[in-house]
């Protein structure tokens, strides 16, 4: 599993960090939003949920492309799992007709389970790997499935002075 810097000598290397950014929406409010990133869906294999894996140019100082294409296709396996048809699937079908779909109200279909899965996942990368680097992925069901968001954020300490305090932010190293 992936996991974001350790140690603050891991965290210099980084283009953008705030160490005190404990939470997202913590990140939400001591950071202002400079730029969307849209994520296309990938129709070259028919109206299945998939996404494109393609790296956004105006990501490549904050996130090593390896862990975006990770993410992407994480995400686009857990949508395919989502979609796949088997016993199950037919059951929860069978069951729904048979009581006119009242079952739903007591029961989570295999699908949702696995949409649920994908949003804990999401909160997990952007807690562990997009956050510390200034960066949010917005789940794609908030968007109605059409596009990965990825919000980049800017430090509000460090946009409008030059005398920023190395103890609030981190510098690129580069």
């Amino acid at each position: 599993m992936l996991s974001g810097p350790r140690t603050a000598a891991d965290r210099s290397k980084l283009p953008f960090c705030h160490e005190s950014f404990h939470n997202l929406q913590e990140l939400r409010h001591s950071a202002s939003l400079a730029n969307k990133v849209f994520i296309q869906r990938d129709y070259t294999e028919g109206t299945i949920c998939k996404f494109q894996t393609k790296f956004p140019s105006e990501l490549e100082s904050r996130i090593e492309r390896t862990l975006f294409e990770d993410t992407v296709k994480t995400l686009n396996n857990y949508y395919a799992e989502a979609e796949k048809i088997g016993g199950q699937s037919y059951l929860e079908g069978c069951l729904a007709c048979t009581t006119a779909y009242l079952i739903f109200l007591c029961m989570e279909t295999r699908y949702e389970k696995v949409l649920k899965k994908i949003s804990r996942y999401i909160q997990e990368q952007n807690e562990k790997i997009y956050a510390p680097r200034g960066l949010l992925i917005t789940d794609p069901i908030e968007r109605g499935m059409r596009v990965i968001e990825i919000s980049i954020y800017e430090d509000r300490g460090s946009s409008g002075s030059s005398s920023g305090s190395s103890s609030t932010t981190c510098s690129s190293g580069r």
